[in-house]
């Protein structure tokens, strides 16, 4: 009988353990890994990055400059099941054993929020007219247009830092807020 209590104790905070682990990961912080180089010259494929998801769990709107992992599936509500479905489903064990998976996460640097004019003229991003000064980016951007785009109410639109090699709002539109996931804290 003793022996049965043990057990059962055992499994009680096995689980306890389990869901707290589970919990921090899908709503506090997150370790991933960085895929790709649009984030070039500040992040490198393969990087390893802790992320706080606290900007995403009390839905906060970023800063200008924070780097974060936004989901790119705009066109769909994202819900409580993917938070809590989407940290493990795509996770850095999830690619190893199927290098298949489809990414759906992206990480970028917020360059417009609600209401912000922007424009994009001789490699140069202008913010409500203003120039900005963006000594992260890679290169010079190549990419022009000739129409502003104005940020909609609870949007940020993102670019990634290496611009000539990013997939980011310019090809997807502005990011709903809902759709960012976390905000890069630190690399490992």
């Amino acid at each position: 009988m003793n022996i049965l209590k043990e057990t059962f104790s055992w499994l009680i905070h096995i689980f306890v353990a389990v869901l707290c682990g589970l919990s921090i990961t899908a709503f506090i912080l997150q370790p991933t890994k960085v895929r790709g180089s649009s984030m070039e010259s500040t992040l490198h494929n393969n990087d390893h990055i802790i992320i706080s998801k606290l900007i995403h769990t009390f839905s906060k709107e970023p800063d200008y400059g924070d780097i974060v992992v936004i989901d790119k599936r705009i066109k769909r509500k994202r819900t409580i099941t993917d938070d809590l479905t989407d940290c493990f489903k795509y996770s850095s064990l999830s690619y190893f054993f199927n290098k298949n998976i489809e990414e759906i996460f992206w990480i970028k640097r917020v360059i417009g929020k609600s209401g912000d004019k922007l424009e994009f003229k001789e490699g140069i991003v202008y913010r409500n007219g203003i120039a900005l000064s963006e000594p992260y980016i890679k290169e010079p951007m190549c990419f022009t247009s000739n129409e502003p785009l104005i940020v909609p109410e609870n949007h940020v639109f993102v670019l990634g830092d290496n611009r000539n090699n990013s997939s980011d709002s310019r090809a997807i539109g502005p990011i709903p807020l809902d759709h960012i996931v976390g905000k890069y804290l630190i690399k490992f």
